[in-house]
């Protein structure tokens, strides 16, 4: 069955990030300038002299681009809103995805296109009609199955509802990523004990972390070790992504703009098949189970269904990453040879040797992958063939891929279990 105007829609917190989801195929990306959106803390985050460049690879790839501004504002920060709405809606993003309604409202004002975030918690066809009037698209609640989801999408159907540009209604979901505990991701936690208020974009995650009880009157101390109970597994649809869709979901988001590039490309890889997948009527489990390799490679804590068939909610077992594999920093690019399809590595940081697969990452080349079959490591002043180089070597291999000077190159190495 065919879906019209579907869009994968993935997260970008730096260039190699936006270039690895350009390039394994999303229709679309966000991302969010420091200041006023929920990842304003996080390691990887734009800047507004970022945003010209931003646009321009977009409109380059025919991209649509997503300013987040999703915070909530206070007062002070009304001048900001407007000055980077209006710069952006200048610089040619598509939309903004907002939840504070003074955003919205000045995004209305400038003709700016709104997405409204899932930090309002729309979770009936109501409150999407009343929204209606103000934006083009709904992030809907995270707490939503797919039964309820369809329910909504049929009343946008059957009343004709459009949005504020005149198109019909847009319904956006969360198919893959981290999921809060709390509502809509709306917690007040860590602005109780450190006074940095997540609504803000300045969550310190006190929900991913290991916790004991304590018994005031002994002093004993348990630990609990079965769960990391605050700390839900990742969102997985990727496994009934058909349902998702014919739910009436059309634009399937990926979480992660904190998240490594070499996650978000192969994330975005695996969505982007699964999609085509179903529109072509080639989508199988077995499909499935192959795009999975990918995805447990990098960042997840473990996968649940989220809320979307209504089954128990799985939760973080450990602290960190469960991904399957880990990323071992080599060395820098010192030259590529495009002719010869050959790249001359410094492994100044760790050894390697034939058979490693390897990321190599920079912010105009973003994410590509690879495997070494054979190598010339440098010995006097020849090039000899070995298996391996320690660190410190001078290395020769082939890459075909279009890669550059200064870009890093890391080893993958299987985590065990």
């Amino acid at each position: 069955m065919l879906y019209p105007n579907t869009e994968l829609l993935s997260p970008a917190g730096c260039y190699p990030s936006l270039r690895a989801a350009i390039s394994n195929g999303a229709d679309s990306i966000y991302f969010g300038l420091a200041q006023l959106n929920m990842r304003a803390k996080a390691r990887r985050s734009f800047h507004l002299e970022d945003l010209p460049e931003i646009i321009r690879i977009c409109k380059e790839s025919d991209v649509k681009s997503c300013l987040t501004l999703n915070t909530l504002l206070y007062e002070h920060d009304l001048n900001l809103a407007r000055n980077l709405l209006e710069t952006a809606h200048q610089q040619g993003v598509n939309a903004v995805i907002a939840s504070d309604m003074a955003a919205i409202q000045i995004a209305n004002e400038i003709g700016l296109e709104v997405h409204i975030s899932t930090q309002l918690s729309i979770s009936n066809y109501e409150s999407l009609k009343f929204y209606s009037q103000f934006c083009d698209r709904i992030v809907l609640a995270r707490e939503l199955n797919l039964k309820m989801i369809r329910s909504i999408f049929d009343k946008i159907q059957e009343n004709e509802l459009r949005g504020k540009s005149g198109r019909p209604m847009e319904l956006e979901a969360f198919a893959h990523g981290a999921l809060c505990i709390a509502v809509s991701g709306r917690c007040g936690m860590s602005l109780y004990t450190d006074n940095a208020s997540a609504n803000r974009g300045a969550c310190i995650q006190n929900c991913r972390k290991e916790y004991t009880v304590k018994d005031t009157e002994s002093g004993k101390e348990l630990k609990i070790d079965n769960n990391l109970i605050m700390s839900p597994n990742d969102i997985k649809t990727i496994e009934f992504l058909d349902e998702v869709l014919g739910a009436g979901i059309r634009i399937l988001k990926i979480e992660g703009r904190g998240r490594a590039p070499e996650y978000v490309g192969a994330v975005t890889k695996a969505y982007r098949l699964a999609m085509d997948a179903v529109q072509n009527g080639t989508y199988s489990q077995e499909l499935v189970a192959s795009l999975m390799t990918g995805v447990e490679k990098v960042y997840n804590r473990g996968f649940s269904d989220g809320y979307y068939l209504g089954r128990q909610q799985g939760w973080s077992g450990t602290a960190g990453s469960k991904a399957s594999h880990r990323k071992t920093f080599v060395g820098s690019i010192q030259n590529h040879f495009k002719k010869a399809g050959v790249i001359e590595l410094l492994s100044e940081a760790s050894g390697i040797e034939v058979g490693d697969e390897y990321l190599i990452i920079g912010d105009t080349t973003g994410v590509v992958e690879g495997k070494i079959e054979s190598m010339r490591v440098l010995d006097g002043e020849d090039m000899v063939e070995q298996a391996s180089a320690d660190r410190g070597a001078t290395v020769t291999l082939k890459e075909s891929n279009e890669v550059r000077r200064g870009d890093k190159f890391y080893k993958l190495e299987a985590v065990e279990a």
